[in-house]
């Protein structure tokens, strides 16, 4: 159908109007300069100005929204407007701001649709929502959601209300508990579009549905009563319905995040209060909590993670921003374990690349195709990707025995086992078989990369890419150059970790590097309380109410406890006194206590029970002590968190990570630091250095050097320092090295 524009409608350039012969009003929302629309300050305004001007056009029959940008709608408010923000009363007036807005779209005079084609998220979704109809493109980059919770928000313009009268109560709040993101497909099962159709013709659908709006004559088919909608009705229909209904969501959301994050708990309160008291009282409700959450810790830690991941996303890894990636177009990856396979499963998925799986012999390539297979099989099962996108990827994984096909590979990632001299012996392989400036990566976890480089002929281009398991869903990459890696190597590496989905940080060369390093002395800390007889499940505990997603007992038993007494061997011969364990530990892999892997560990497993874990008590036994220690939880939590703060600030100190910001970010999507408490080094800003010296230098009292403070900490509580802020230190500036003992105060 031939448009015919008008500029009445132009508001500064954010928002534009185009008017049809048939009386449907096209508004374009394009923010000039940015590559994403969000609502800023003066949107209310702007939105405003464009809505009084057809309010007054007697022709306009419809109204169709949508966005100026190539693949996204709205993604959401800017969060540098939230976080601007001083006060509660601030935050609440800039709620109820947007609920005017949205409530004028809703009750506009004629239809509005709007036209949802990529990331329609947070407040943009709220302003879908508001609309009369909308209509979602079937294409993989459209996904809508209320991801608000992430950053320790709710949703703030009228989303708590208006999901659940559109969705259901079950399903707005799985949604607003858990920020997911649904694409459009999904979105119209469960009611929250009503149309799906390819992007090509999404425009045009729009306006004929708010043209049959108009009209009265939308196919719009009346709800029908399953099961789902008559367990629904049941909970919500009446008061003690609607009690079970909101008792049981809090009471699951509680086991989730332990009562650290008060986001979740208000998202159910005002949830429940526009339910029982009407939508107005819903909507004050909203706003009331958003003030409040806008100003919190746990929010302000949030969306300081927020603002970290998205400076990483334009960080090339190197000191000169000028260095540029080289492309990749096919990487070589030697071992097909569950590593290799899961690396090799990214690189194919989702970085797209062609991927040359080596290893030594049928047996384990099949296993490591078998895997790949699986997870995109799931996947197909899930009916996030179909049977042609299936085919493509594994298309792209081709295995080998020897290093046929690794010659046009431009990076080699090595994921065998911890043996020194078997990765000596690739890297003397690939500068043989392999692309002539192929970059060679080790995936090891402690071995440090300059070892590795030895006797390399181009030690230029040897660097770590240590993957977290399972790769396919652990969000962290972290990078390892030496002295001697060049900097194109790193910047090719990195912007690889980025297509391959992860978020990357990049640490100097070092034992442990930075995530297995500050893990170390946190495992070797609870090993310490379980010698003094302190039960498994009470340590566990402990540390998932201080904010770990699990306890360090039952991640031992993940990780393997044979592979934490051989990197515990590793730690001790490098950093010597701290990093000694506790008598007796060994006998547990005497005992073939492997943890899950082999069904013997600190937890029985093989019983399929559900419910909680039970400890295989007989691991006391083995260890020689008698579980009865009566220790109160937040001392337990606060030696362990210590142990890991403490080495995260020796990290800093000796120049192994290139900021604060990426030590906060590789502890908590590697390790599972708790995200409310902003990573190891916002949490000492949070509390105090000072604060963090005195409880160090009281345990160095009861238990041993391992709780001597770091020399930055301590420099850090005699000077007023921070680590982020307006007076921070810089990486490097106070190690053992050159400061020491000799370098410490007693405060």
């Amino acid at each position: 159908m031939a448009t015919k524009k008008d500029g009445n409608g132009k508001a500064s350039g954010v928002l534009t109007v185009e008017r049809r012969p048939d009386g449907v009003a096209i508004i374009r929302m394009d923010i000039p300069g940015e590559s994403v629309n969000t609502l800023q300050s003066n949107f209310s305004e702007e939105f405003g100005h464009v809505f009084d001007q057809l309010e007054r056009d007697g022709e306009l029959v419809a109204v169709v929204f949508t966005s100026g940008k190539a693949d996204s709608f709205i993604v959401g408010a800017d969060v540098n407007m939230i976080k601007a923000v001083k006060t509660a009363h601030q935050a609440a007036e800039l709620s109820r701001t947007g609920q005017q807005g949205m409530d004028r779209l809703a009750a506009f005079r004629v239809p509005v649709v709007a036209a949802i084609h990529g990331a329609c998220l947070g407040g943009g979704l709220e302003v879908a929502l508001a609309c009369h109809g909308r209509v979602a493109s079937d294409d993989k980059k459209t996904k809508l959601g209320l991801p608000e919770v992430q950053l320790g928000l709710l949703p703030g313009a009228g989303g708590t209300q208006r999901l659940p009268r559109l969705v259901g109560v079950q399903a707005a709040l799985d949604m607003m508990l858990t920020g997911k993101q649904i694409d459009g497909r999904r979105a119209k099962k469960m009611g929250l579009v009503d149309e799906v159709v390819p992007q090509a013709i999404l425009l045009e659908v729009a306006c004929e549905w708010a043209l049959a709006l108009a009209q009265k004559k939308t196919d719009k088919k009346k709800k029908k009563f399953g099961s789902k909608e008559l367990t629904e009705l049941a909970l919500t229909g009446t008061p003690l319905g609607r009690k079970v209904l909101f008792d049981q969501a809090k009471k699951q959301l509680l086991a989730k995040t332990h009562g650290n994050y008060p986001g979740p708990e208000r998202i159910v309160e005002v949830v429940k209060a526009g339910l029982e008291k009407g939508m107005a009282a819903g909507l004050e409700a909203e706003a009331q909590a958003f003030g409040e959450l806008v100003v919190s810790p746990e929010a302000a830690q949030l969306m300081s993670i927020f603002f970290a991941t998205t400076e990483l996303k334009k960080d090339n890894g190197v000191d000169d921003p000028g260095v540029k990636a080289r492309p990749v177009h096919k990487i070589g990856m030697l071992g097909a374990g569950l590593m290799g396979a899961g690396i090799a499963y990214v690189t194919a998925a989702m970085a797209k690349k062609q991927v040359r799986l080596k290893d030594r012999d049928d047996a384990g390539l099949a296993s490591g195709m078998k895997y790949v297979g699986d997870i995109v099989d799931g996947r197909l099962k899930k009916k996030r990707l179909s049977k042609n996108d299936r085919d493509v990827i594994m298309a792209r994984v081709t295995a080998t025995t020897d290093y046929s096909g690794f010659t046009d590979a431009e990076v080699v990632v090595e994921a065998v086992f911890e043996d020194v001299g078997l990765k000596q012996r690739m890297i003397a392989d690939i500068e043989e078989h392999g692309h002539p400036e192929a970059v060679f990566a080790s995936n090891t976890s402690s071995i440090p990369i300059t070892r590795l480089a030895e006797g390399a002929k181009h030690p230029e281009r040897v660097i770590g890419m240590h993957y977290f398991s399972p790769v396919h869903k652990m969000p962290l990459l972290e990078i390892i150059v030496t002295k001697k890696t060049a900097p194109w190597v790193t910047a090719t590496c990195v912007e690889l970790g980025k297509k391959q989905g992860k978020t990357v940080i990049v640490v100097n060369d070092g034992v442990g590097f930075y995530t297995s390093r500050i893990l170390a002395p946190y495992m070797n800390e609870a090993a310490y309380l379980l010698s003094e007889g302190v039960p498994v499940e009470k340590i566990d505990k402990a540390l998932t109410d201080w904010g770990y997603p699990v306890g360090p007992i039952t991640l031992l038993d993940e990780v393997g406890i044979d592979v934490g007494e051989k990197v515990g061997k590793i730690m001790l011969e490098a950093f010597g006194d701290r990093m000694v364990p506790p008598a007796g530990m060994e006998k547990l892999v005497a005992d073939k206590r492997f943890g899950r892997k082999n069904g013997r560990g600190f937890y029985l497993y093989g019983k399929k029970k559900k419910g909680k874990k039970e400890v295989d008590e007989s691991v006391y036994q083995v260890l020689g002590v008698e579980p009865k220690a009566d220790l109160p939880a937040h001392e337990i939590a606060e030696r362990l968190a210590l142990q890991m703060v403490n080495e995260a600030a020796l990290c800093f100190g000796e120049g192994i990570l290139r900021s604060a910001r990426d030590g906060d970010i590789g502890a908590i999507f590697g390790l599972g630091f708790p995200p409310f408490r902003g990573g190891p080094f916002r949490y000492v800003d949070t509390v105090g250095a000072l604060e963090i010296v005195r409880r160090m230098e009281r345990h160095e009292k009861k238990h041993g050097r391992r709780f001597t403070p770091a020399p930055v900490l301590v420099e850090m509580a005699r000077s007023g320092a921070t680590f982020h802020g307006e007076r921070p230190v810089s990486p490097g500036s106070v190690s053992p090295a050159t400061g020491g003992d000799a370098a410490r105060v007693r405060v």
